[in-house]
Order: structure tokens, then C-alpha cells, then sequence
């Protein structure tokens, strides 16, 4: 006997109990009853029992063993395949695999080493990502060992990273960055400009070559007190020959491509460059006579200039009125507050009972007040020991105010091979470094604070974050329609009547921050929030009563489907 369906016209198909039986050398079937009235649930349950399948009572005889998350594990696995990421280590496959299992952990939930460990164990795993590589027992040492061991190839992976993204005549960012570290027993440690706002910790620097867009080639650490043009050279010299790049325009900020380093490291190596000149050498060149005059900017945002200071070089002016009105909206405030600091110091002194006293003890409240927010060369002040007076330089605040919203690029590139509105854009591209530096060191990556004491290791773990990142940037690439990112970027380039101007966003990204949904209405995510709902596509180890074992996979969501879609990636690849 047999269950089947049989169609019925336009009425709803038939489902009939039929029995098969032999008439001489002819097979016939015959129907003993019909179904169509039965529940569905009770059809499929006496097709079981027709196939012979053992029955048991609801929830008996099946248990959920185990359950990792999942999803974004097989994200990240899948484009670090796709991007040839993996390809980029070498040496015994156990040694691979965990390095390519600390290059998506970092990723997907940093945290130290020894939780890395214990998430990557076969025992304690907190993901599925080290069954997905195949890793089981996993330890401490082994994890501090493969990082060690990725510290003394990065040069390698470096220059492989290199041959894929850059060439000769191409554009290569550079910026500088710190963070902080715990302890003092570090070589590298030192105190520091911190960039993190926190000078009572002991630092590192580090600085990062990226392509043209944004994505991250090759990073270098530095003790925490090296100035930002100290650490150019190292990066001329790998450039040149680590890499082997005979052309290239270095683009980096003001205070680390400086004139010194043009005159003895750039040009010397036969490298070109774009960076912008510092605020003494602008008002240099807006002097009574000078190149750079206001009158330029009536119909224009954009001008270039010519001084014989810089001689064969181009500069290009820009004045970008949302900037000035932003700085002078700063400088106000900044004024304000210190003004009034100094009228409370000012009080001190002239009430009668317990004055403050004596010219040192005034000047020293008085430092304190204008060191806070550096505007001391914009006040001028008188001390004794019994009074404290003090003024505004009006006209040196009017001075600085004349040159506000104004910046001068400076580049030894010809007109023929780039134009003055391409400079600003190049420029302007260095804003992908500092992105990288944010996921890097915010809650993408977490590479601060610093727990690793030996120097090499502090390297390895800072070049860990680095390939990180690197898998970062892909996988945003690919994922923009459903993040916060601008997914259209040639129709907001579009919109931009010129590179000075403030950056504007598609229409499909202002919809997307209005509405917070996706075209296809799917909530729209941060890279992070992101990770965490494709972690709710869970690994699952389920057993029956007869004690078989199998895998199973989570049925995806709608928004789940459409990150997979978006990265060309099928969920259950990486069971």
C-alpha cells in the first residue's frame, strides 16, 4: 500500500490510500480509501508508516547536542577564500589553519589570545569556527606560537600583498597612528603624542601603507615617542625595494611629509608625493604681495598658484567655506571657555577674603587655563602679586579668521599627469586610512590596549589586526547595500560639483539613514550588528535515538540570505 496524490481539474488534488497488486504478468493498483479530508500532518504520518519507519512520541528520539554560532563565521571563511587570503600563508596546514582561525576570530570577536584559545577548542568552542577548519584540541601555546610564527613572515605576506594591489605610477596612502599598551616591560613602549587620549599610558606607533581605495597592504610598528616624519624613510625603503616599485606618488599629511623629507628622503629616492603645507607656510604665501590672495576665491574654490619658495613644484589652494565657518565656530567656543577660566582665576585674586596671591602662584593658574585648550597666543595678560588682568588679541584672532577654511596642497606631480582637481581628490583619499585606523582600533578589531610585552610579538599581534582589516575591507565592499555605508558612490560623486566641497551621499544611502531599511526593506546594519545576525545562524549537532550523529544548519532569514547572496556565498559550505 501507498499514499499518492492525483490531480482533480480545477478542484484540489486527490490524496488516495491505493494498494498495487500482480494480475497475472500485469501490475494494477486499486484505491481503498480517500485521504483528501485527513490533515497533512496525518497523511505524511501513515506514509511512514507505509515505508516501515520506526514512530516515536513527539520531542523523543531527537536531541540537539549542540549549538554554535555559525553565520558569520562562514562569511568570513568564505571571502577570506575568495580574496586568496589564505593563499598568502605557507608552511605545515595545522599552522595555516590557525593562523587563517586567528585572522577571522580577531575579526569576528576579538579578544585575548588565551579566550581565542579556548573559543577555537573543540571542548569549549564558542563558535563554529574551529570546527569549520577542522582545528579540535586547540591551545594556549599553539595559538602564541602561530603568531610568532605569522610575525617572522610578514615581510613575505607584505610583499605578496603588494604585487596584488599596487603598481608602478599608482597612488600609495600612508598615515600614523598610536595606541596605548598595559604594563612597562615593552621595548617599544614609550610615552607620546597619544592619538587615544590617554598620555598617562606608555604607547606604540604604528603606520599603514594602503592601496589607492582604501585597502591595507603592509603595516609597521614604531616605539610610542617616533615623530610622524621619522617614519617615513622605512616606508620609502620598502617601498623601493622590499616591494620593488620604481614609481609612485606617496600621499600623506602634513606633519609627515614634510619639506626636509621631500628635499632628502622623496625626491632622492625619485618618489613622488601629495601632501598639504602646515599653517606657518600658508600664511607664508597670503602675505601683502604674495601668491595666495582672498580675491582668488571670489568665483572659485580651487585655484593653482605658483612661488618661487617652491620652485618646479605645484601648489594647489583650495577654500572650503563649511570648513571656515567650522573652524571658526571652534576657535569661538575655544575662546569663550578660556575667557571664562580666567575671569574665575581673576576673581580669585580681587575678592577679600583668602585671595589668591603672589605673580607665580597666579601665573601658574593662569598656564594651566590657556595650556588646556592651547589659545595663549590669542590673549594677552599682566600679573602681580596682588592683581591679574587680561585681554583679547583682537587683531591677531582677525588675522588667523582671514585664512580660515583655506589649504594649500603641495605636489612635484606635472599637470600632464594629474590635474589640480584630482590632487584634492587624492588628497582627500587619505580619509580611507584614517577609516581603517578606526575599525582597527574601535570595536571592529580592538587592537588596544596592547597586553604583549616582547616587541616582536606586539608586531605580529598589530600585522594579526592588519590582515584582519584586510578581510574587513573586503566583505564591506561586497556587503554596502545593507549596511550604513554609501552603496552608490557614482551617483554621490555626481552630485559633487567639485573635490573642495563638502562629500555628499547617494539618494540611496539618505534613504537608507531615513528609513533605516534596504530597498527590499530589510533593516540596514552597522559591519558589526551585521556580525552578530549572521552568529544566529547556528551549527548544529543533532542525535537521534539510535545514536547517530549529523550536522544541520539553521534555516537562514530573509536578511541572512541577502548578506550570502550579496558575498556569493552559499551558508553550508563551511559544515
Amino acid at each position: 500500500m501507498y499514499v499518492t496524490t492525483v490531480a482533480n481539474r480545477d478542484s484540489p488534488p486527490a490524496v488516495l490510500l491505493r494498494e498495487s497488486y500482480r494480475d497475472g504478468k500485469q501490475v494494477k493498483n486499486r484505491t481503498l480509501a480517500n485521504l483528501s479530508h485527513w490533515p497533512e500532518d496525518q497523511v505524511e504520518r501513515l506514509r511512514a508508516v507505509l515505508r516501515g519507519d520506526k514512530l516515536v512520541p513527539v520531542g523523543e528520539g531527537l536531541e540537539i547536542v549542540r549549538s554554535l554560532p555559525h553565520g558569520h563565521v562562514a562569511a568570513a571563511l568564505g571571502v577570506a577564500r575568495q580574496t586568496k587570503l589564505d593563499r598568502l600563508l605557507s608552511g605545515p596546514q595545522r599552522k595555516r589553519d590557525l593562523i587563517l582561525a586567528l585572522i577571522v576570530a580577531r575579526l569576528i570577536g576579538p579578544a585575548a589570545k588565551l579566550a581565542t584559545a579556548r573559543a577555537l577548542d573543540a571542548d569549549t568552542a564558542s563558535t563554529g569556527l574551529g570546527a569549520a577548519l577542522g582545528l579540535g584540541s586547540v591551545t594556549a601555546n599553539e595559538i602564541y606560537e602561530a603568531l610568532d610564527w605569522l610575525g617572522a613572515q610578514q615581510a613575505r605576506i607584505e610583499s605578496k600583498l603588494a604585487r596584488r594591489h599596487l603598481a608602478d605610477g599608482t597612488l600609495v596612502l600612508y598615515d600614523l597612528t598610536s595606541t596605548y599598551l598595559e604594563g612597562r616591560c615593552c621595548p617599544l613602549a614609550r610615552h607620546g603624542y597619544s592619538r587615544d587620549s590617554r598620555p598617562d599610558k606608555l604607547q606604540i606607533e604604528f603606520g599603514l601603507i594602503c592601496s589607492k581605495d582604501g585597502c591595507p597592504i603592509a603595516v609597521e610598528v614604531f616605539a610610542g615617542n617616533t615623530s610622524d616624519p621619522a617614519t617615513l624613510k622605512p616606508q620609502i625603503d620598502k617601498l623601493k625595494r622590499r616591494f620593488g616599485l620604481k614609481r609612485i606618488v606617496l600621499v600623506g599629511d602634513r606633519g609627515m611629509i614634510t619639506r626636509a623629507r621631500i628635499e632628502e628622503d622623496l625626491l632622492p629616492a625619485g618618489l613622488d608625493f601629495i601632501t598639504a603645507l602646515r599653517a606657518p607656510a600658508i600664511r607664508a604665501l597670503a602675505e601683502d604681495g604674495g601668491p595666495l590672495q582672498l580675491t582668488l576665491f571670489d568665483q572659485r574654490d580651487l585655484v593653482e598658484i605658483e612661488s618661487p619658495d617652491y620652485p618646479g613644484q605645484r601648489l594647489v589652494a583650495c577654500r572650503n567655506p563649511a570648513l571656515a565657518e567650522e573652524r571658526a565656530r571652534k576657535r569661538g567656543e575655544l575662546l569663550d571657555a578660556t575667557e571664562r577660566d580666567l575671569q574665575r582665576i581673576q576673581e580669585r585674586v580681587r575678592r577679600a577674603r583668602r585671595p589668591l596671591s603672589g605673580e607665580a602662584a597666579i601665573g601658574a593658574a593662569i598656564g594651566a587655563v590657556l595650556n588646556r585648550r592651547k589659545v595663549a597666543k590669542h590673549f594677552a595678560w599682566t600679573v602681580s602679586d596682588n592683581d591679574f588682568s587680561f585681554t583679547r588679541k583682537q587683531a591677531a584672532i582677525d588675522d588667523e579668521a582671514r585664512l580660515d577654511g583655506i589649504y594649500v596642497l603641495h605636489t612635484g606631480l606635472e599637470p600632464e599627469l594629474i590635474t589640480a582637481p584630482a590632487v584634492v581628490t587624492a588628497y582627500k583619499s587619505l580619509a580611507s586610512v584614517e577609516r581603517a585606523f578606526r575599525s582597527t582600533k574601535s570595536v571592529d578589531l580592538e587592537v588596544r590596549p596592547v597586553f604583549h610585552y616582547a616587541g616582536d610579538r606586539v608586531r605580529a599581534h598589530v600585522f594579526l589586526c592588519m590582515l584582519a582589516y584586510y578581510l574587513e575591507w573586503h566583505m564591506r565592499q561586497a556587503l554596502a547595500p545593507i549596511l550604513f555605508d554609501d552603496h552608490d558612490r557614482a551617483a554621490a560623486q555626481a552630485q559633487r560639483t567639485s573635490p573642495v566641497a563638502k562629500a555628499k551621499v547617494s539618494p540611496a544611502a539618505r534613504r537608507k539613514h531615513q528609513t533605516k531599511r534596504t530597498d527590499d526593506g530589510l533593516p540596514v546594519h552597522s559591519f558589526r550588528s551585521l556580525l552578530a545576525d549572521l552568529a544566529t545562524l547556528t551549527r548544529n549537532q543533532v542525535r537521534f535515538g539510535n545514536g547517530n550523529v549529523f550536522t544541520m544548519l539553521a534555516t537562514p532569514t530573509k536578511l541572512q540570505q541577502q548578506a550570502f547572496s550579496l558575498l556569493a556565498l552559499s551558508p553550508a559550505a563551511y559544515l
